[in-house]
Formats: structure tokens, C-alpha cells, sequence
């Protein structure tokens, strides 16, 4: 099992910035793929950014890349989302996910609410 924390959330001004945390523990990470998703009021989860905990490569989606930044603490076992020039669009719930590399993701955290204001 993995347990994930997420923090960080809260209300913020378009063109602001906050960073998620998502603090992982119970399992060596070496294996696995964290990754950030959001969801917003009746859509459905969307994908965000991951980080390989092994090698640290990441992958970020076409629209949030330039704006969105994942990074990883080893020593914490904390993974990062360092988000700049939010929109109001970016309102949503922020999950931090986990899973074996290439295999998805089998664990997730309760959310972090953000709530961009325009």
C-alpha cells in the first residue's frame, strides 16, 4: 500500500501561482510513477503532469506545459506541482496518484481543492 497527502490547495487569483505537495509513504517509490490529475464540476479526471521516481523523467499535458511544473523531493518522498500564470479554468480538484511504472495507478489521495478567481 501507498498512502498519498496532498496540500497545498487554496483560492488564488488569476495569474497567481500555488504549489501542490503530495507526501507518499508506506512503500519504496523506486518502482513507481507518481502523478498529478485534476477534476473540475462535471468533467472527468483529466491528466496533469508525472514524474518516474526511478530516473526523475516527466511528462506534462500539451495544455498545461510552460505553466505547470511537476518535481520530486527523494529525501521526502514528496512529489511537486509548481503552478504558474493560473487561469480560472485550472479550478479543480488536484489528485496525486501512484502507481507501478507502466502499470497506472493503483493508489490516490483524497484532493486538494484550487480555485482560481478571475
Amino acid at each position: 500500500q501507498v498512502q498519498l497527502l496532498e496540500s497545498g490547495g487554496g483560492l488564488v487569483q488569476a495569474g497567481g501561482s500555488l504549489r501542490l505537495s503530495c507526501a507518499a509513504s508506506g512503500r519504496t517509490l523506486s518502482s513507481y510513477t507518481l502523478g498529478w490529475f485534476r477534476q473540475a464540476p462535471g468533467k472527468e479526471r483529466e491528466f496533469v503532469a508525472r514524474i518516474v521516481w526511478n530516473d526523475g523523467r516527466t511528462a506534462h499535458a500539451a495544455s498545461m506545459k510552460g505553466r505547470f511544473t511537476i518535481s520530486r523531493d527523494n529525501e521526502k518522498n514528496t512529489v511537486y506541482l509548481q503552478m504558474n500564470s493560473l487561469k480560472p479554468e485550472d479550478t479543480a480538484v488536484y489528485y496525486c496518484g501512484a502507481g507501478v511504472t507502466g502499470l497506472g495507478y493503483s493508489y490516490w489521495g483524497q484532493g486538494t481543492q484550487v480555485t482560481v478567481s478571475s
